[in-house]
């Protein structure tokens, strides 16, 4: 019987917690502008302006990002941010971070595809925002997309 009472009692505490803690769909990140800060042959420094779109009707405030950028299933670039900012509700910001990036990867991954003639390379920007809110993971991102290749 006393089993049976902890056990309830427990189911009920998972619940109550499962109600108070608030559901959050994922923020829509973009890339909106890149510019080259620096490096050497092995490693390049970028500032990384970045759209983050809330699409929930209370504001979301982060407390720092983590991003990956894959070029043709390869990372290429990786950063992190402890840059606190709120995004309002149903709302954007933009933020900007260092990303470090390994250019002669990507740069073989595109003269690849431009040796199969490919239009385009595909990108994915994976990641996560740590938010400030009580009983709340990290909310994950993910973007994919294709870069066009210039052509002369």
């Amino acid at each position: 019987m006393i089993r049976n009472l902890c056990l309830a009692a427990c189911w009920a505490c998972v619940v109550a917690c499962s109600l108070v803690a608030p559901k959050f769909n994922r923020p829509n990140i973009s890339v909106v502008n890149v510019e080259l800060r620096g490096g050497n042959l092995f490693q390049q420094n970028f500032a990384v302006k970045l759209n983050v779109q809330n699409p929930n009707d209370r504001a979301l405030p982060v407390k720092g990002l983590e991003v990956a950028l894959h070029v043709a299933g390869e990372e290429i670039a990786t950063g992190v941010s402890d840059n606190a900012f709120v995004v309002p509700a149903f709302g954007e910001s933009q933020f900007d971070m260092t990303i470090k990036a390994n250019l002669a990867v990507a740069l073989l991954k595109l003269a690849d595809k431009m040796n199969q003639n490919a239009d385009s390379i595909d990108y994915e920007l994976t990641g996560s925002a740590s938010v400030d809110l009580p009983f709340m993971r990290d909310l994950p991102f993910h973007q994919s997309g294709t870069f066009q290749i210039p052509r002369n």
